[in-house]
C-alpha cells in the first residue's frame, strides 16, 4: 500500500467538528476558532534520518529544513505563520552538541520569519533522529487558497526551478511566505500547492482535488542547472524534464489563474520578485488526466513524483 492508498484508506475515519472548514486532504488544516477576520491554519511535518537527510548533513541545516518545509504549507495557502512545537526523536548515544546545533537551525529560520517556538517532545528513537513540526499560522478570512479551486481554462504557473534538490536545495530552499501571500492580495488564484513530491504528483493533487485535467508544455518547464549538471555528470540519472517532474523536495509554488491574468500576473512578478523565475508551464483542461506537449506530439504523463512506501 503506498502513502496516498493509506491516506484515502484512514480519511473518511477520522472526526471532524464544526470548527472545520478544510481539514485533510490540503496543505494545512483550515479552520474557524473564532478570530476575528481571521481563520486558523494548522500543520504537521516531519523529517527522517536516512530519508530526508543524512547522518553527514550539517545539523543546522537538518532543523532549518525541518521547520522550512511547514513554512511551505503555510504559504501553499497564502497564510502567515505564528507558533510551532517541536517533536524530536533521538537514538542510544545522540551527540547532545548536535541536538544543540539542529535546534539552532530551526531557530534561525523561526526567528527569520517571526515564529514563536512554544514547546514541544523529546523522545527516544531505535536507530535514528527524527524531527516533528506542528505549526499553526493565520490567513485573513476568504484569502486561504486551497488545492480544489482550479477551472478549465486556468493558466498553470510555477515559481523557480525543478529538479535536481538532492544537490544541496532541499537543504536550503526559501519558503515562498511573501510570494504566496502577494499572489492571494492581488490576482485570483483560483488553486495553490506547494511542490514537495514532485510536480507530476503534486499538480495530480491538484487535478483530483478540482476534478479537473492538465496539458503541460515540455519546452516550458523550468530545469534548474543542478538536474542538468547532474545528468551530465552521471549516466544513470535521470533526464533533466524526467527529474524536474519527479524529483521532489523543491517546494515552489504551483498555482493556476485565469488565464486574461497570465500576462499582467508576469509583468508584476518581474518587478516584485526579480530573483525567482516564474513560468507559465500548461493550462487546466475540463476533463480529468495529465498530459504533455512535446515537439513529438501530446501524450499521456505517466510519470509520478516521489510516494513513501512505494513499491521500487
Amino acid at each position: 500500500m503506498s502513502e496516498f492508498e493509506l491516506i484515502a484508506k484512514l480519511l473518511p475515519t477520522l472526526p471532524s467538528n464544526q470548527q472545520v472548514i478544510q481539514g485533510a486532504g490540503d496543505d494545512c488544516a483550515l479552520l474557524d476558532v473564532g478570530i476575528p477576520g481571521r481563520h486558523l491554519l494548522f500543520k504537521t511535518d516531519a523529517v527522517v534520518e536516512g530519508f530526508h537527510f543524512t547522518r553527514e548533513t550539517p545539523p543546522e541545516k537538518i532543523g532549518r529544513k525541518a521547520l522550512a518545509r511547514v513554512l511551505s504549507d503555510i504559504a501553499a495557502m497564502a497564510g502567515t505563520p505564528g507558533s510551532a512545537v517541536v517533536t524530536i526523536g533521538l537514538p542510544p548515544g545522540f551527540d547532545a552538541e548536535r541536538v544543540e546545533k539542529i535546534y539552532e537551525g530551526i531557530g534561525d529560520l523561526a526567528r527569520e520569519h517571526e515564529v514563536a517556538i512554544v514547546g514541544g517532545e523529546t523522545t527516544s528513537s531505535p536507530e535514528r533522529v527524527f524531527i516533528s513540526i506542528a505549526l499553526i499560522g493565520t490567513v485573513e478570512k476568504g484569502k486561504a487558497i486551497c488545492r480544489g479551486g482550479a477551472k478549465a481554462g486556468d493558466a498553470i504557473f510555477i515559481s523557480g526551478e525543478l529538479g535536481g534538490s538532492l544537490q544541496g536545495r532541499h537543504l536550503d530552499f526559501e519558503p515562498r511566505l511573501r510570494e504566496a501571500r502577494w499572489l492571494a492580495d492581488r490576482f485570483e488564484i483560483h488553486a495553490m500547492i506547494d511542490v514537495s513530491d514532485g510536480l507530476a504528483g503534486d499538480l495530480r493533487h491538484l487535478l483530483n482535488a478540482s476534478e479537473v485535467g492538465a496539458e503541460l508544455l515540455s519546452s516550458a518547464i523550468p530545469i534548474s542547472r543542478a538536474a542538468k549538471l547532474h545528468a551530465r555528470a552521471e549516466s544513470s540519472a535521470k533526464p533533466p524534464l524526467l527529474a524536474a517532474l519527479t524529483d521532489g523536495e523543491d517546494f515552489e509554488l504551483l498555482f493556476t489563474l485565469p488565464r486574461q491574468q497570465a500576462v499582467p500576473l508576469r509583468d508584476a512578478w518581474t518587478k516584485e520578485f526579480p530573483d525567482v523565475k516564474l513560468s507559465c508551464i500548461g493550462r487546466i483542461l475540463a476533463e480529468p488526466g495529465l498530459h504533455l506537449r512535446s515537439k513529438d506530439g501530446i501524450r499521456p504523463l505517466t510519470a509520478h513524483g516521489y510516494t513513501h512506501f512505494a513499491k521500487s
